[in-house]
C-alpha cells in the first residue's frame, strides 16, 4: 500500500537518502528542508509523488504550514521522519548558553514542533508511523559530545513517552539509533565546535577534535542501506521501539546495557534498601 512520507532535513545526508528510498518503493514524499531549492536539486522537481517544502524546524509556524501543505497536496501523512539535526561538539565548559539553545532548538524542540503539527493528521486517520532519528549518542555519552548527547538522550525519553501516548490511535514510534554512517554529519556544513577555549583543556581538545575530523569519510555505515531499512520498517506491522543501526552502534549499546546491568546488581542491596518501612 502506497504511503505518504514527511521527511525533515531532506536536502542532504540521511534525509535525502530516505526520501529517495521511499520514492523507489513507489511511495509519495514530502521533502522538507531549510532551503527548498537545495531539496529540489537533490531530489528533483515536484511531481505527482514528490513535493518539496521549505522548513526550518526551529520555526513552529513554518512547521505547521509545511504539514498543511502536505495534507493539501496528498490528503494525509502516513510516515513522519524527524531527521533534521546537527552535532555540536566540544567540551562542556567551553560551550555557551547560546550553543545549548541552538543544539536543543534543532535536535529536540524542532522535533516537538513538527510532531505537534503532524499528530492531528495521524490521530484522525487512526494510523501512522513516526521515526525519530537519534544516534548512538542517544544511548551512550561521550567526551566532546555533551550537548549533542544531551539533546539525543532527551529525544529518546520524549520518543518513549510519545509512543505510549499515541499507541491507542494506531500510531507507532521508532527511535533510529545510527552509529557512524558515511553521511556529511562530520563535514564542515553539518558540525559545529565550541569556540570558548579554556586553557586547561588545550591538549585534550586538540586530540578529541582531531579524532572526530579524521573519521569524516571513513565511517563504516552505508546510509543508503539504512534508508532502505527505514522504508522496510515503515511496512512492518510491529516495528521495534528502537532500531540500532550499524555494527559499531550495536556492539557499543550492547556493552553499555551489560555494564549497566552489572553495576545495578552490584548496588542492588543499597538501592532496594532505600524503600521505607511503611504500613500498607
Amino acid at each position: 500500500m502506497q504511503k505518504t512520507w514527511f521527511i525533515t532535513g531532506a536536502g542532504r545526508g540521511l534525509g535525502a537518502d530516505i526520501a529517495k528510498a521511499a520514492l523507489r518503493a513507489g511511495d509519495i514524499v514530502v521533502a522538507a528542508g531549510r532551503n527548498r531549492a537545495a531539496v529540489s536539486d537533490r531530489l528533483g522537481p515536484d511531481s505527482d509523488r514528490l513535493l518539496s517544502v521549505e522548513l526550518d524546524v526551529n520555526n513552529e509556524a513554518q512547521a505547521q504550514a509545511a504539514a498543511d501543505a502536505a495534507v493539501a497536496r496528498f490528503g494525509t501523512i502516513d510516515v513522519l521522519v524527524n531527521n533534521a539535526g546537527y552535532g555540536h561538539l566540544g567540551l562542556f565548559e567551553e560551550t555557551t548558553v547560546e550553543d545549548v539553545r541552538a543544539q536543543f532548538g534543532t535536535n529536540l524542540f524542532g522535533v516537538f514542533s513538527v510532531t505537534r503539527a503532524v499528530l492531528p493528521v495521524m490521530r484522525a486517520a487512526r494510523q501512522g508511523r513516526i521515526f525519530n532519528v537519534s544516534s548512538l549518542a542517544g544511548m551512550r555519552g561521550s567526551a566532546f559530545g555533551s550537548l549533542y548527547c544531551a539533546s539525543k538522550f532527551a529525544l529518546e525519553g520524549f520518543s518513549e513517552s510519545l509512543a505510549l501516548e499515541v499507541a491507542p490511535f494506531g500510531i507507532l514510534v521508532t527511535i533510529v539509533e545510527p552509529g557512524p554512517f558515511r553521511t556529511d554529519f562530520l563535514s564542515a556544513e553539518s558540525i559545529r565546535f565550541g569556540a570558548h577555549a579554556v586553557a586547561d583543556y588545550d591538549e585534550r581538545r586538540t586530540a578529541l577534535r582531531a579524532s572526530f575530523e579524521q573519521r569524516d569519510g571513513r565511517q563504516p555505515g552505508d546510509p543508503v542501506k539504512l534508508a532502505e531499512a527505514v522504508v522496510l520498517l515503515a511496512r512492518e506491522p510491529e516495528p521495534p521501539l528502537r532500531f540500532v543501526a550499524g555494527s559499531i552502534a550495536f556492539e557499543s549499546i550492547s556493552a553499555k546495557l551489560a555494564g549497566m546491568q552489572t553495576e545495578m546488581e552490584h548496588w542492588r542491596p543499597l538501592s532496594v534498601g532505600t524503600d521505607g518501612q511503611y504500613a500498607a
